[in-house]
């Protein structure tokens, strides 16, 4: 038996069948079950009764978590010679226009996120193909399409996160490291679900929260009792 399996059959064995654990718990339980060589992220997925196929439906927002990703956010920024001064001093690895256009054309995607201001918008069109499909498309909604640059590559660099419902009505998304302590996960944890809760589309019927799990990148999900998320 392989150390993988055998470490997956130890973390398995930890989860009690049906059980639902208080966040507590739970954020303990992931840390305990993790067992990679790097440093995991926390991962939190929380399955909505909405039908996103419905425009009506879709559940999209931002959240800063009060103690980040724990990851390091690589932002580019495409502006104007004007704003470039603005984009450097918050802190943004990558600033410039036509040449990083150019490097986008040809394939290199190694940021996490690109800001950029309205006016720039029209030449990155032209870039949906490539963009769209790693989720770096700006979209004014996020904040990442704005002429407070440096405002929005601070806030990012923070711990500003965008989420959105998939096709499964499911909401995933990173929410710290498995190295953070149980209260970061836990107040991270708690910050991301109440913004989640404050998207409730009026339109939604029945249980909007159906069912959150908490992993990390290698780890089985634990369920989470939803009751101590909220309180």
């Amino acid at each position: 038996m392989s150390k993988l399996t055998k470490n997956k059959k130890l973390a398995l064995e930890k989860i009690e069948d049906g059980r639902a654990y208080t966040i507590d718990e739970a954020a303990q339980l992931v840390k305990d079950i993790t067992f990679t060589k790097f440093d995991a992220s926390v991962d939190m997925d929380v399955r909505l009764g909405v039908d996103p196929r419905k425009a009506n439906q879709m559940v999209r927002g931002v959240v800063t978590l009060p103690h980040g990703t724990g990851k390091e956010v690589r932002v580019l920024v495409l502006c104007t010679p004007d704003k470039e001064e603005e984009a450097k001093a918050a802190g943004a690895e990558y600033v410039g226009l036509d040449e990083y256009i150019d490097k986008l054309k040809s394939g290199w995607t190694d940021i996490d996120i690109i800001i950029t201001m309205p006016a720039i918008m029209g030449k990155i069109g032209a870039l949906g193909r490539i963009l769209g499909p790693r989720g770096l498309m700006p979209n004014p909604k996020s904040g990442t399409v704005t002429m407070e640059i440096g405002k929005a590559v601070t806030e990012v660099k923070q711990g500003k996160i965008d989420f959105k419902v998939d096709k499964f009505g499911i909401v995933h998304s990173a929410i710290g490291k498995v190295n953070f302590d149980t209260d970061k996960i836990k107040e991270n944890a708690r910050e991301s679900i109440s913004m989640i809760m404050k998207l409730k589309p009026s339109s939604a019927k029945g249980t909007y929260v159906k069912s959150v799990f908490l992993s990390s990148t290698m780890s089985p999900g634990v369920k989470l009792d939803i009751k101590s998320l909220l309180d």
